[in-house]
């Protein structure tokens, strides 16, 4: 009996894993998730608060693009996400095209001045990507 509960979870999981893609740990790799292509090419973790840099080849769904970033987090923490043009600034359009922050947890609450599980996002007016 223990032997097919096991299974059946294992299978489960597997099942999971499968509906909602992959998820990595690692700072350089590229997620898709929900439809959309982003790489996390910075985490800047400073105890409660975790900075990460984000970067996209499009500005199209960029709060797609954060809600993915904040569904693969799965520690307690005050998370400030930062979106970026992977093709950089120009001297007429900077790379930022958006930010957004995310509360998970009590300590995330307290790290961001958010509710615990409430996030907040803010695209940049006018952004570009590729820079124009």
């Amino acid at each position: 009996m223990t032997h097919t509960r096991t299974a059946l979870a294992l299978a489960a999981a597997a099942l999971a894993a499968l509906a909602t893609g992959c998820s990595s740990s690692d700072s350089d790799d590229t997620e898709a998730n929900q439809d959309v292509a982003y790489t996390v090419t910075g985490d800047d973790n400073r105890g409660a608060q975790t900075y990460l840099d984000v970067e996209v080849e499009t500005a199209d769904d960029l709060e797609a693009v954060f809600d993915a970033v904040i569904a693969d987090l799965d520690e307690d923490g005050g998370y400030f996400v930062d979106i970026n043009c992977s093709t950089g600034a120009t001297e007429a359009a900077d790379n930022r095209l958006a930010n957004g922050r995310y509360a998970r947890g009590d300590s995330g609450a307290a790290a961001t001045g958010l509710p615990a599980g409430e996030s907040e996002f803010e695209p940049v007016a006018a952004a570009t990507c590729p820079a124009e």
